[in-house]
């Protein structure tokens, strides 16, 4: 065998970038590097902390490396009969192991996977890059990869190499992915990255596609298998497109599972993902409601944020478990009807040190100039939507919630910050698009990108924009101009209607049209109604206290705002706690009131609620046509003496009608006259009114008969309950 020069196998630069933890190519030193005749191969080593390494070969056969030149680097020349499934024997203060060699193993991310990833195109990312259980040449370990294209190195560190990134650099792919497979891992390992900037700064990064995370405060990523559950969802996801169509009840119930229920018991601890499968999905499907809406739970360091501020786009939030315990809560949902959809923040991320922000030394995922990057009203920075790897990031991260988790569609928040350039931004602070406007080209593009995706790789899967201004077309097709939402929140009828339910009744004939001007636009989109969590912060009141008077005016308000918001077209959503008249504004750190449902006024609330869905969900008329004007009617827009309007609302098929009339002021109303379309008998389906929500039960005794009027057209002739809503069917004959 050739003889070998363990002081002259390594060039001082080389070993001092090793030893130095400054190395970018490792593998082009470490691991084996065959003979041309293939006789032997030269292996060398770098453990640091190591007295000793040995070579034990395939053989049976143990040869001892040599240390080169006292540093942590050991090195020797073996015989091809050691095989390439030799083990390496190392000695340390711990006493002596038998281990592998991570650098015997060869890459496993093709050229392909590269050119994808750095194209954009590589849309399930999350299966090459982050850490994955894997087993090479029969050894099981850990296969991890990174994007950090201007590091100078990058490395793995945890606790089996004492956090030391001198052990485990990675290689340096061509696109500036790193990679590297460390064997005998194990699911649960904690770990980081350890990156090196080309000026010598060190940082430990959390790992962008990281599965799970350490609980908070810890911010290390987790290693875990998010493919062990088995589904039992099959019924609910061949029905999905159909239950989640255009034409469907959608009636949403928004939740923060760190708040909705608590432990008190056991030190006010958050419930577990299984404890909520068991207690949330048989709530929300008793309320009747059809899906619920979770705020984020990607992992987020700050509970204060809400989870708007994400650290882990591709974990679940550990405060409640683990990701299989994430997977059973979706199930579960799934399997009692119940939707689950995701509040999603592209938008933008924290500066947190161990998250995206200047992940390799430089602003990778987000823009230099804080005239773009920064986020002036919330403190973050803003994605880079012009780099390829950055749009590949964010899509493949949609399309892994609703691969993997069985996610049914998103809310995507903030998205009037991602189309407008100036979006918080005094005159000067931003920079004009390259036609001197203020859209944000890259971020329309994304936008239009991502809807394209998730409808059409997850047909039926909902994508539903927080978008608050007049931004044309949200939610219409790309292919008309649009960009490609399914939904989009009204956040205009939001603001309009609890300003005028706010109003004291006296002076709301002077603010009428704020009830009625939605109609003018209800059906350029495709909207949602929604009384969210961001209307009870902040010193904004809770939706009960928003309302005037006394208690019992308080919740005669409500009863009628969440009857006329189930009436007016467009799919519904309320926060929790709306449905039980919770006093207090949402404290994200405390359960919602619960023992408010021991007093009578809360309770008919409640059922007032579980009603109006059940309705809802039963009268075509109320769903089946909310984005079109055959759908609605006004019978009466114009009465702000009275503050009484009513309207029509009607299905596919003309015995699909229902009249809805309501009295926004606390004085009955004898001998109200409201046109109608048909004649004959009119049920009333829901009065707000009725005794056993909490009313004074004033009505028209369950039924009344159509008069003829002067004008020779039929018309109902009412009793009109105080502060209330009737909700009314022509009874077929």
């Amino acid at each position: 065998m050739t003889d070998f020069d363990i002081a002259n196998s390594l060039d001082w630069p080389e070993l001092n970038a090793l030893t130095h933890g400054e190395h970018g190519a490792p593998f082009n030193v470490l691991g084996p590097h065959w003979l041309a005749d293939g006789t032997a191969f030269v292996l060398r080593v770098l453990r640091p902390g190591c007295s000793s390494v040995a070579v034990l070969g395939v053989d049976g056969t143990t040869h001892p490396l040599q240390r080169v030149h006292e540093s942590d680097v050991f090195a020797g020349l073996l015989p091809a009969s050691v095989g390439p499934a030799y083990k390496l024997r190392v000695t340390d203060d711990g006493g002596t192991d038998d281990v592998e060699d991570p650098y015997r193993f060869s890459a496993l991310l093709t050229a392909f996977d590269l050119h994808l990833i750095q194209e954009g195109t590589h849309y399930n990312t999350y299966e090459k890059l982050g850490a994955h259980l894997t087993t090479l040449q029969g050894v099981a370990g850990v296969h991890f990869a990174v994007w950090a294209p201007n590091a100078q190195r990058v490395s793995v560190v945890g606790n089996w190499n004492r956090w030391d990134g001198c052990v485990h650099p990675m290689q340096r792919r061509e696109t500036g992915v790193w990679e590297l497979f460390i064997p005998e891992l194990t699911e649960g390992t904690a770990y980081k990255y350890e990156i090196r900037t080309t000026s010598g700064q060190l940082f430990d990064k959390a790992d962008p596609f990281g599965f799970w995370s350490e609980l908070r405060p810890q911010t290390a990523s987790v290693v875990w298998s998010i493919n062990k559950h088995s589904w039992q969802d099959a019924e609910w996801m061949a029905e999905r497109q159909e239950r989640q169509a255009l034409h469907a009840p959608i009636s949403i119930y928004e939740c923060h599972l760190g708040s909705w229920r608590r432990v008190p018991e056991e030190g006010n601890r958050f419930m577990t993902y299984r404890e909520l499968a068991e207690t949330l999905p048989p709530y929300v499907k008793q309320l009747g409601y059809t899906h619920v809406e979770l705020l984020p739970i990607s992992e987020h360091p700050f509970d204060g944020s809400w989870g708007y501020q994400t650290t882990g786009y591709y974990a679940p939030t550990s405060r409640f478990g683990t990701p299989d315990d994430f997977q059973y809560f979706v199930d579960c949902c799934h399997q009692a009807g119940i939707g689950v959809i995701l509040d999603w923040v592209p938008a933008h991320f924290p500066k947190d040190a161990h998250g995206l922000v200047y992940f390799d030394g430089t602003h990778l995922y987000e823009h230099a100039d804080p005239r773009q990057g920064e986020h002036p009203d919330w403190g973050t920075v803003i994605f880079n939507y012009g780099r390829n790897e950055v749009r590949n990031f964010l899509l493949s991260n949609a399309l892994f919630w609703l691969a993997k988790y069985h996610i049914d569609g998103f809310r995507v928040d903030a998205v009037s910050s991602m189309l407008y350039l100036d979006y918080g931004r005094q005159a000067g602070g931003w920079i004009p698009n390259q036609y001197g406007g203020r859209e944000n080209l890259e971020a329309i593009e994304f936008l239009k990108q991502f809807n394209m995706l998730v409808h059409q790789h997850y047909p039926g899967a909902l994508t539903i924009a927080e978008e608050s201004t007049a931004w044309p077309q949200v939610s219409r097709p790309i292919y008309l101009g649009g960009l490609g939402f399914s939904l989009k929140w009204n956040m205009g009828w939001m603001h309009d209607v609890l300003d005028y339910v706010s109003t004291d009744p006296v002076y709301r004939g002077g603010v009428h049209a704020k009830l009625t001007f939605s109609l003018m636009y209800a059906f350029t989109e495709n909207f949602v109604l929604s009384l969210s969590h961001d209307e009870v912060v902040h010193l904004k009141k809770s939706l009960i206290g928003k309302m005037p008077g006394n208690d019992w005016h308080k919740f005669a308000n409500l009863r009628a705002l969440y009857a006329f918001m189930t009436a007016h077209p467009g799919k519904k959503l309320l926060f929790m706690g709306g449905e039980i008249g919770q006093w207090h504004e949402w404290n994200h750190d405390w359960s919602l009131d619960w023992h408010l449902l021991e007093q009578p006024l809360h309770a008919g609330l409640q059922q007032l609620v579980t009603d109006l869905n059940a309705l809802y969900r039963r009268e075509p008329a109320l769903h089946v046509i909310d984005f079109e004007w055959q759908g609605f009617e006004w019978l009466q827009a114009d009465d702000a003496a009275h503050s009484v309007v009513a309207f029509l609302r009607r299905g596919f098929q003309p015995e699909d009608q229902v009249v809805v009339v309501c009295n926004w002021t606390p004085v009955v109303r004898d001998d109200y006259w409201v046109r109608v379309p048909r004649v004959g008998a009119y049920e009333e389906l829901i009065n707000t009114d009725a005794e056993h929500y909490g009313g004074s039960n004033v009505g028209n005794n369950g039924i009344v008969d159509t008069q003829l009027g002067d004008d020779g057209q039929a018309y109902l002739r009412l009793r009109l309950p105080p502060l209330a809503v009737l909700l009314l069917k022509p009874r077929l004959q």
